[in-house]
């Protein structure tokens, strides 16, 4: 049985038990004890587990997702902030991706650059490009999202390898360490594969999302390009970002010469 095949049967026994010791990964898959370790290490790299002593229990979310439309009117200052300073980032002529994300949506509000060519899984940035008169907007099909009305699926991501474009606006919900994690694998699906139709990857995330570890990794900091934020994260952050080159820009006005 492959690494793969393991991880994802460890995964229906922690759904079902919560926790798994290394005890039983040995005696399930007649592996040796190093190689349920090595299991166990690749899925704390990716976001799905907290190793504790001897095993593993699934990670708790570290906060409350709310429907999207109270998201779009939470803390929505800081939102519009930073979407606007992301806005400022898209030329004329550009070819970009958004993803169903509420600062992003703000990004797309603000968009004043001309000859645009926009590619979106969400209905409402979507919409709000409609708005503009210089983007051609191109609406990816699929499964919809009510709660969270963003479009998901085999034929999402299978459109998605149609596209190349120059830049990637993607939403946060958690950034650590290991890179971005979000509480929904099937929204997560789709990020990942837009960061690799794009040669730059523009994330927006206000100050609340450092720290935070949601259940599904979609990405390493090393796929960041540009992290546009209200306030600077803490130094442990700040030097893993800077490990990885990943630039930082904060819209906020106090820190904006920092």
């Amino acid at each position: 049985m492959f690494q793969e095949e393991r991880i994802n049967a460890i995964m229906e026994h922690l759904n079902r038990n919560q926790r798994i010791d290394i005890k039983d990964i040995c005696q399930r898959f007649e592996v040796s004890r190093d190689t349920a370790r090595r299991d166990l290490l690749k899925m704390e790299e990716l976001g799905l587990i907290i190793r504790t002593h001897g095993g593993a229990v699934l990670p708790k979310k570290t906060k409350e997702v709310y429907e999207y439309k109270e998201r779009l009117v939470r803390e929505s200052g800081v939102k519009r902030e930073i979407g606007q300073f992301a806005a400022s980032l898209v030329k004329n002529g550009d070819f970009i991706m958004m993803d169903a994300s509420t600062t992003v949506q703000f990004a797309a509000e603000y968009l004043t650059a001309e000859n645009v060519v926009a590619v979106t899984n969400s209905i409402d940035i979507a919409d709000a490009l409609s708005k503009k008169k210089s983007v051609r907007t191109y609406l990816l099909g699929g499964e919809l999202n009510v709660q969270h009305r963003f479009l998901f699926g085999p034929s999402t991501t299978d459109m998605l390898a149609d596209y190349q474009v120059e830049k990637l606006f993607l939403g946060a919900c958690g950034i650590t360490a290991n890179g971005l994690s979000y509480p929904d694998v099937e929204d997560g699906a789709v990020k990942r594969e837009m960061i690799k139709r794009a040669n730059q990857v523009i994330v927006l995330a206000d100050h609340t999302k450092f720290g935070d570890q949601m259940f599904y990794n979609i990405a390493g900091l090393e796929s960041i390009d540009l992290l546009v934020t209200d306030r600077k994260p803490e130094s442990a952050i700040m030097e893993k970002l800077a490990e990885h080159r990943v630039e930082l820009l904060v819209a906020s006005e106090e820190d904006g010469d920092d």
